[in-house]
């Protein structure tokens, strides 16, 4: 996914309101250095980040993905992003994503070590090709992720529901699921109920109803779940959020694994076996992600 466009961000305190937010933005090179080596991104990983995906030009659930970054902060934190500054930068950074399907990252740094203040930028590229796993499926297994459901309420501290630039485990994650035949993992807590995907939420069907494992269990509340759950609502479905257990995944009459660039891609497999498939309904689910949302 080649960088398109590149914007360091001057950050605002989250009450400021400048006469000129064009000021705080400064386009870069997308391929140049941009960073100093002190800077704590990437030494840690410690920072947040948002991907939205761009659509022709139009930032999807824009609002969405600001709120979460907000919450990101806050559970990590960092100074509360100011939410017109972002809102600007992804405009700008959107409308350079080209035609198609695109995404505009967002990272907010706790900045250089010893530094006075945090490092953030926004950048745009086109998107993958997920037109595969949008309608021949994905075959995935489930891995523990080695705490229990609870884990979040007693150790706030391992920012289990926060975005943030600390991939390493989710990465090997999806290492892990290539090295068993398959092509994406969801999480089990370890006293086996059913959480996320390592860059995903998991939405199951059971017959009229529409399920999601409740945020509580220390996963990220997706955006894309959220506007999912509103469209289904909107076509008389129920949507509803539960501590699921395993089995209650595996006797699923549908799952999809969704997210902002991927969009919904139907689970055709789980640990190695079949799961039911609805080629027309998984399309107008892609249909409906696909068009203009604010």
């Amino acid at each position: 996914m080649a960088l398109r466009f590149a914007l360091m961000i001057d950050p605002l305190a989250a009450d400021e309101t400048p006469s000129d937010l064009a000021s705080t933005f400064t386009s870069v090179d997308p391929a140049a250095p941009a960073l100093t080596v002190g800077e704590l991104s990437t030494q840690r990983g410690d920072g947040i980040f948002e991907s939205i995906g761009v659509v022709d030009g139009h930032s999807q659930e824009v609002e969405a993905h600001l709120e979460r970054l907000a919450h990101s902060a806050e559970l990590c934190d960092l100074p509360a992003p100011n939410i017109a500054q972002w809102r600007a930068a992804v405009a700008i950074a959107a409308a350079e994503s080209g035609p198609g399907e695109g995404v505009v990252k967002l990272i907010l740094s706790r900045g250089i070590e010893h530094g006075p203040t945090p490092t953030a930028w926004a950048t745009a590229a086109a998107a993958a090709d997920f037109t595969a796993p949008r309608t021949d499926g994905i075959r995935v297994v489930t891995l523990d992720r080695g705490y229990a459901i609870d884990a979040p309420a007693r150790a706030p501290w391992l920012l289990l529901g926060a975005k943030t630039l600390s991939y390493a485990v989710n990465m090997a994650a999806l290492r892990e699921a290539h090295r068993r035949g398959s092509d994406d993992a969801i999480f089990l807590s370890s006293d086996g109920f059913v959480l996320e995907a390592p860059t995903a939420s998991l939405i199951l069907r059971r017959g009229d109803t529409f399920v999601t494992p409740a945020p509580n269990g220390g996963i990220l509340h997706g955006t894309t779940q959220l506007s999912l759950f509103e469209h289904l609502a909107q076509r008389g479905f129920e949507t509803v959020y539960e501590t699921i257990p395993l089995d209650d995944l595996r006797r699923a009459d549908a799952a999809w694994l969704v997210s902002s660039v991927r969009l919904a891609a139907p689970i055709v497999e789980l640990d190695g076996a079949a799961l039911a498939v609805d080629a027309e309904f998984t399309a107008s689910l892609n249909d409906y992600l696909l068009s203009p949302r604010d």
